[in-house]
């Protein structure tokens, strides 16, 4: 993969990453970094091919360094009203409007930008090949990891605090069982499947 070069002349790069496109379940996460250049953050990588503690160290020293940073979210609803394309551009514009820096360039993750003012670039990869976007996807994808630990202990069954809210074998049995929650995505296929048997089971007979 061919290096990232920063563009000449930028003083203040934000990056920005999601969490949470595929799961079945909990809202889209985003966040977006700026760090200074001189930043003596070691270990930035993926968040995916981090452990759980290592993210939690990096989290805390992306925080401790960091100029400014900033969590966007798209919920459920917007989810199923928009798609989760759309959902997670909107979460990502969140998420560098609520900087109280504003960037001279922004960085994401992939190859889709948002509809913004900001001079920016998609980086296929990003995640791993830029330091910010880096930073970005570790503080995202731990808020997210916490949130649906919470939600294990609201909903409890579908397993939660392990899957994250993706489609595994366990959680697909939940949701046959138990049924969909409020943070279940009802636009996506497993999820929609099991909300129709519901709503079919639980619909008032009709009168003759």
């Amino acid at each position: 993969m061919t290096p990232w070069v920063r563009p000449k002349g930028i003083l203040c790069l934000a990056g920005v990453d999601e969490v949470g496109r595929g799961p079945l379940a909990g809202d889209v996460v985003t966040a977006a970094v700026i760090l200074p250049e001189n930043h003596q953050i070691e270990g930035l990588a993926d968040s995916k091919s981090l452990s759980a503690r290592q993210r939690e160290n990096l989290y805390d020293d992306i925080v401790g360094q960091a100029e400014c940073w900033c969590v966007g979210r798209a919920s459920v609803e917007e989810i199923d009203r928009f798609n989760i394309l759309q959902a997670t551009l909107m979460a990502m514009r969140r998420a560098v409007l609520g900087l109280t820096l504003k960037p001279d360039y922004v960085v994401v993750d992939g190859n889709r930008l948002p509809q913004w003012e900001y001079a920016s670039e998609a980086v296929v990869k990003g995640d791993g090949r830029v330091e910010v976007i880096s930073a970005a996807s570790i503080i995202a994808k731990v808020v997210r990891d916490a949130e649906m630990h919470a939600f294990d202990s609201e909903y409890p069954g579908y397993g939660f605090a392990a899957n994250k809210g993706y489609g595994t074998p366990q959680h697909l049995e939940a949701l046959q069982r138990l049924g969909p929650t409020a943070i279940h995505r009802r636009s996506f296929a497993p999820v929609s499947n099991e909300w129709k048997v519901c709503l079919l089971y639980t619909s008032p007979s009709p009168r003759d």
